[in-house]
């Protein structure tokens, strides 16, 4: 268990998670808040409540989020998951981007893994988006893709566990990627129990390959405060690729022991962060 002082309420708190101490960086300072804090700023606060909207990334669909958006619930928040349509970053991004336009007020926005640079491109330009949440993502900046990212650090073991399929389609071929049966829990839920890692693979969405080549053409993060989950026994993105992008973005970052489905392992925790997230709306 881990002691804090929330510095911006004077009020003493503690967090773990799985009996390990959880420790958030804000600018190489300690920091953290509890929820019983949260909830009481939260009600204590005049301006409107944020909408969360939470974006899944490849390999999966919104059910990921669930742990999360019933804990956001239980604090008021109106939630939104939407299916993340996974054709390419382009075109993604614009489905993300015509989601958000439907929604009125404040928002705080979520991504992730591949969710991560959808949202950075579908948050441009829109005044409601306040705050952003990466969750074991990617956070490409202009010009960079995803591939590229990805060969930047060692410790990703998805390009050699991903497996091809050609499809056909009204508007061309393609094709889509998967991640093999061995390798699913291994690589992308390990700390997962083992019925729920194999049905996961069972209902796994397919990315469209050109998602991983595709460039960004914008960078949210560069303009829009951000939150960052850096899990630490990833193996799809490597750890040390996500502590780069959080740390460029100036990202408050909290580490946790945590394979790269954090949002559905450790729902607590990126409850907390995106509640954190949703209080600094003003």
């Amino acid at each position: 268990m881990s002691k804090f002082k929330n510095r911006r309420t004077g009020i003493w708190g503690a967090v773990a998670v799985g009996g390990t101490a959880l420790t958030v960086a804000l600018s190489g300072t300690a920091f953290g808040v509890s929820a019983q804090t949260q909830l009481a700023a939260q009600t204590s606060s005049s301006a409107p409540q944020p909408t969360v909207v939470l974006v899944h990334g490849a390999f999966a669909d919104a059910s990921g989020w669930n742990g999360v958006i019933q804990r956001l619930q239980s604090r008021g928040y109106k939630v939104v998951a939407p299916a993340n349509p996974l054709r390419g970053l382009a075109n993604d991004s614009a489905y993300i981007r015509s989601v958000l336009k439907t929604i009125d007020g404040p928002i705080v926005l979520a991504g992730h893994s591949y969710g991560g640079a959808v949202i950075s491109e579908a948050a441009a330009d829109n005044p409601n988006v306040k705050a952003l949440v990466y969750v074991s993502a990617f956070m490409p900046k202009e010009g960079e893709s995803l591939k590229g990212l990805g060969d930047m650090y060692s410790g990703s073991e998805l390009n050699t566990a991903l497996d091809p399929r050609p499809y056909d389609g009204s508007a061309g071929g393609g094709t889509d990627l998967y991640i093999k049966q061995d390798k699913f829990r291994s690589v992308f839920a390990a700390d997962l129990p083992c019925d729920q890692a194999n049905a996961m693979f069972a209902g796994q969405r397919p990315i469209d390959a050109v998602s991983f080549g595709e460039t960004a053409t914008k960078a949210a993060w560069e303009t829009i405060p951000s939150w960052a989950i850096v899990a630490k026994q990833d193996k799809a993105i490597a750890p040390d690729l996500e502590r780069f992008e959080a740390k460029r973005a100036k990202s408050r970052t909290v580490e946790i022991n945590s394979s790269h489905v954090a949002m559905t392992s450790h729902p607590g925790v990126v409850a907390d962060v995106v509640t954190e997230a949703a209080r600094s709306v003003r």
